[in-house]
């Protein structure tokens, strides 16, 4: 991912359900594409267009061992089904296995059933159901 992406990425997380301007994605972004935990990766077009991109984190915690986690993955709609998607993943899943990291995980919102038919496609299983609580802060 290059900060000259961010606008075609900021449009992509809207379409994910995420509205999203360029100036808040390249804050959020932007202290992550050099970090050695994350991968922030795009794919493009033959015109080196930003089509999709795979975020994945590596994860760690007391309670479980080492996971990398797809933090979010998205394909533009007009592409979907197009083996984009895959193609992402399976760079997030190398990316992890060439650390050293022996699993990968994602979470995906109940309703998004087309995408637990993508992850179950390309071997995922689903291992749990979650609630997710939120606590403002400021």
């Amino acid at each position: 991912m290059r900060t000259e992406d961010l606008s075609a990425i900021a449009r992509l997380t809207t379409q994910l359900g995420y509205p999203v301007d360029e100036v808040e994605m390249t804050a959020r972004a932007s202290p992550l594409i050099d970090r050695p935990d994350h991968l922030l990766l795009v794919a493009t077009d033959a015109d080196d267009r930003p089509t999709g991109w795979i975020h994945v984190v590596r994860y760690e915690t007391l309670e479980a061992s080492e996971r990398a986690v797809i933090a979010g993955l998205v394909v533009d709609e007009r592409i979907r089904s197009s083996g984009v998607g895959s193609d992402l993943a399976a760079a997030g899943e190398e990316w992890a296995r060439s650390a050293g990291i022996p699993a990968m995980l994602v979470r995906s919102r109940s309703t998004r059933r087309r995408a637990h038919r993508f992850y179950e496609r390309i071997g995922y299983v689903e291992i749990k159901r979650s609630h997710i609580f939120e606590k403002p802060l400021v």
